[in-house]
C-alpha cells in the first residue's frame, strides 16, 4: 500500500482498467443475449463513464431521480429512462425541460401518477414515453398483476401527451426466472389485447450474467457492474479482483491488540450490510472484520490477523455497497494499478432530488 501512503484519506479509488474490463464484459454479454444495454448511472454518477457505456453499444442511459437527469441531459446525454415516479407539480416542470430538448422516459404504476403526468404532457406530437412499472417480486413498487398493467397502459393511451412505451421491472436476486413468467404472463394478456409492447426492460447486476435467461425482456438495466462490490461478490457475480471501487482509509488508532480503528465511519463506508456480516472487506488484511461504524471511526476487529496493522498504517476496502459511497464523496480519485491519473468531481452527487 506504499504507493498510496501519501493520499489523505479516506478517499475513494477507481481503478481505471477494472472499470473498462467490467464495461466491456457486461456489453459483450448482452450482445451475446441479444438484449439491449441500458445501464444505470446511479452507481458512478459520472458523465465520463455513462459517454463511455453508451460509446461501448449502450442504447442510452437509466437514472433514479431528476436530478441526475439533469446532470446527464447537461453533460450531453440525450436518451434517459428515469425508473422512478415522479409526483408532484415542481417535479413535473424539471420532467417538462428535461423533455423539451432530450428523450426521456419515465414510469408509472399508478393512476394518480398518470393522471399528473398527463395535466403536464398534452402535446400528442412529442408525448412523454411512460413504463408500466411492474413488481415481479421485488416488494417495491409496481403494479402487482399482469391485469393492473394492461389496464394502466390502457390510461396511459387515452393520454394525448402520453405514450405507452412498454413494461419497466426490477426482480429481486436470483428471481430473474420467476421475473421473465411474470412479463411473459402479462404479456400475453397484451398481445390477446392487440396492444404492442414497445420494450420490455429489466435488470439488475446480481443477476448480470443471466441476461440470456431474461426472457421476453428486450432490455437490460445493471448499475452496479462497473465497480462490482462485497455484495456483488457475495452474490457470485464478481469476484475482488473485479472490484474497481476501493476505499482507502489509515489506522489511527490500536487501543487493544484485537482492535484497530480506521477513519472511515458510516460517512464513508454506509451502513448498509445486505444481508453481510460486517461493512466491508479488507484487501489488506482479508482476516480482519469490521465490525462496527460510527460516524466518523471503522472499528476493525484484527484479533484473527497473523499480522496486525500499525497505527499509521493505510488499508484498502471493498464496501458491502458501492453505490451509496460514490454518493458520499464530493471526489474520486481515479488509479491505474498504483498510478494516480487524476481526481475528478462526482457529478451527480448529492442529486437525490
Amino acid at each position: 500500500m506504499t504507493a498510496f501512503k501519501q493520499l489523505d484519506t479516506p478517499l475513494v479509488l477507481i481503478d481505471l482498467d477494472k472499470v473498462e474490463s467490467n464495461l466491456k464484459a457486461a456489453q459483450d454479454a448482452a450482445d451475446r443475449a441479444g438484449i439491449a444495454l441500458r445501464p444505470h448511472i446511479k452507481t458512478h454518477k459520472l458523465p465520463r463513464f455513462a459517454h463511455r457505456q453508451v460509446a461501448l453499444g449502450a442504447v442510452g442511459i437509466t437514472v433514479q431521480k431528476l436530478g441526475e437527469a439533469e446532470v446527464m441531459a447537461d453533460a450531453g446525454l440525450d436518451d434517459l429512462l428515469l425508473t422512478f415516479n415522479i409526483v408532484g407539480e415542481k417535479k413535473r416542470a424539471r420532467l417538462k425541460a428535461l423533455h423539451d430538448r432530450v428523450t426521456i422516459r419515465v414510469v408509472a404504476d399508478s393512476a394518480e401518477t398518470v393522471a399528473g403526468l398527463a395535466e403536464t404532457f398534452a402535446d400528442p406530437h412529442r408525448p412523454l414515453g411512460v413504463f408500466v412499472e411492474c413488481d415481479t417480486g421485488m416488494g417495491r413498487c409496481g403494479v402487482q398483476s399482469g391485469n393492473e398493467a394492461l389496464a394502466l397502459a390502457r390510461l396511459i393511451g387515452t393520454a394525448p401527451g402520453l405514450a405507452f412505451a412498454g413494461l419497466m421491472t426490477y426482480p429481486a436476486a436470483k428471481k430473474y426466472r420467476e421475473a421473465a413468467k411474470w412479463l411473459s404472463d402479462a404479456k400475453a394478456l397484451f398481445d390477446q389485447a392487440s396492444i404492442p409492447v414497445p420494450v420490455i426492460t429489466t435488470g439488475g447486476t446480481p443477476d448480470i450474467w443471466h441476461m440470456s435467461e431474461a426472457g421476453i425482456a428486450t432490455e437490460y438495466r445493471p448499475g452496479t457492474y462497473i465497480y462490482m462490490d462485497r455484495s456483488q461478490v457475495a452474490a457470485g457475480a464478481a469476484t475482488f479482483e473485479q472490484c474497481a471501487l476501493t476505499v482507502l482509509a489509515t489506522v489511527v488508532s490500536r487501543p487493544t491488540e484485537g482492535r484497530a480503528i480506521i477513519d472511515a465511519g458510516s460517512k464513508t463506508l454506509t451502513s448498509d450490510l445486505l444481508g453481510l456480516e460486517g461493512y466491508g472487506h479488507v484487501l489488506d488484511y482479508p482476516e480482519a472484520k469490521i465490525v462496527g461504524l460510527s460516524e466518523e471511526h471503522g472499528t476493525l476487529d484484527v484479533s484473527g490477523c497473523r499480522d496486525k496493522p500499525k497505527v499509521g498504517d493505510v488499508v484498502r476496502i471493498v464496501p458491502n455497497h458501492c453505490c451509496p459511497v460514490s454518493n458520499l464523496f464530493d471526489t474520486v480519485t481515479l488509479v491505474r494499478g498504483d498510478e494516480v491519473v487524476e481526481v475528478v468531481e462526482v457529478a451527480a452527487r448529492g442529486r437525490v432530488d
